[in-house]
């Protein structure tokens, strides 16, 4: 490490004020003090606390909280190859060297376009590279399909560190979380590529198998509306004879099922949930009132039971899609999310109820965690406001002269 420091700081020098390169300084800055401490100290006199944590730090801490959900995707990735062709039973290293070449190049795309954005916008207006794009990076990937082409991720992430963050004023600044914006834009743009049907096979075009696709649970409960079935009945029926039991109860809480890379297990997300609350990085009761809104949403459909969809046993919404990633991941944003502590429940049964209502009345878009969270954020400064103002009217009512 004592090498890269002096590296570093044998070329600071042509990156300061007069130096030939001057503009890129914050580009420096920003690798400077991603690899080591900032050596800058408070000079003004007063109180100060000292506190370990930082925006690097912080955003780090979200990183590791996400390992197990990347980890998984990889080896999921390449389990849901071998299934499609029939060899459930292949080796651990094949599966992993699958999973491998499909997730990192998505990885790596999404961070260096997104990271070229936030260092353009950093140049030109002369100011600190943020380090929100280190979760944001890292989160785009895992929300997309497998098979989606690197073009559409560079073009989504670009789409979205600009209109979805630089517009408003940069990290701590958006209103709309980042990774579900890139999402978002790439579902709408690029339905064919991001909804539906889920490429599970990687090959080359001469091999007849690859052609081979398979549903998400989700897309299965949808086309059961359409066709006036059982949703878990559809469900169980699903993959008989070479994939049993793909979309039982039990493995849409594993996660070993085609769908967003990162985003089936909930095991995973509940793992790495437990590092954002220890580390209280993440707010427990936004995470909790997300699956209560949604439990709760679906044993009111259960009740009314005005079509197929709605019957659903309302335990089955809490395992489908990406309800866990979202209430975990893009729920919690930190800038996004609701600030008072009221609000945060609010805001969390808000997104589950939402989520509820777009899968069961909304056919054509049976996923309904990303609308949820993305109407959420709009509306959670409006939630704030009158959280605090009832705060303030209470505490007026209870003031004497």
């Amino acid at each position: 490490m004592k090498f890269l420091r002096d590296a570093l700081d044998s070329v600071k020098p042509h990156f300061e004020k007069g130096g030939k390169w001057e503009k890129f300084y914050y580009i420096y800055e920003a690798h400077d003090t991603l690899l080591f401490a900032p050596k800058d100290t408070t000079k003004t006199k007063g109180v100060q606390i000292r506190d370990a944590i930082d925006m690097k730090r912080l955003m780090m801490t979200v990183i590791i909280s996400l390992i197990p959900c990347l980890l998984f995707a990889i080896y999921n990735t390449g389990y849901q190859h071998f299934l499609a062709i029939g060899q459930p039973e292949a080796g651990l290293i094949d599966m992993l060297w699958i999973g491998l070449i499909k997730v990192i190049p998505i990885v790596a795309i999404s961070y260096i376009s997104g990271l070229t954005v936030e260092f353009i916008f950093a140049t030109i207006r002369k100011h600190e590279v943020n380090e929100g794009f280190l979760v944001s990076g890292m989160l785009i990937p895992l929300v997309m399909p497998p098979d989606i082409p690197l073009w559409q991720v560079a073009l989504g992430t670009i789409f979205a560190v600009i209109i979805a963050k630089e517009a408003f004023g940069g990290t701590g600044m958006n209103i709309l979380n980042v990774a579900l914006t890139a999402r978002a834009f790439l579902y709408f743009a690029y339905p064919g590529q991001i909804s539906g049907d889920v490429w599970t096979y990687i090959g080359s075009a001469n091999e007849a198998v690859a052609g081979f696709t398979g549903a998400t649970p989700l897309s299965i409960g949808a086309e059961a509306v359409t066709n006036g079935k059982n949703v878990v009945a559809s469900l169980n029926a699903y993959g008989e004879g070479w994939a049993d039991g793909l979309f039982s109860f039990s493995n849409l809480f594993w996660g070993f099922y085609p769908g967003s890379i990162g985003a089936t297990s909930v095991f995973m997300c509940l793992i790495g949930a437990v590092v954002l609350f220890i580390t209280g990085v993440g707010s427990w009761k936004i995470v909790v009132s997300v699956f209560a809104g949604a439990y709760g949403m679906g044993l009111l459909c259960n009740v009314i039971g005005a079509n197929a969809f709605m019957e659903l046993p309302a335990h089955y919404h809490l395992v489908m899609g990406g309800l866990a990633f979202g209430a975990v991941y893009m729920a919690t944003d930190p800038v996004s999310a609701a600030q008072t502590e009221l609000g945060k429940w609010i805001y969390g049964i808000l997104i589950g109820v939402l989520t509820v209502l777009i899968r069961v009345f909304n056919p054509a878009y049976p996923e309904g965690i990303m609308l949820a969270i993305l109407f959420m954020n709009v509306f959670a400064p409006l939630i704030d406001y009158y959280v605090v103002n009832a705060n303030k009217k209470r505490r007026l009512q209870r003031a004497t002269v």
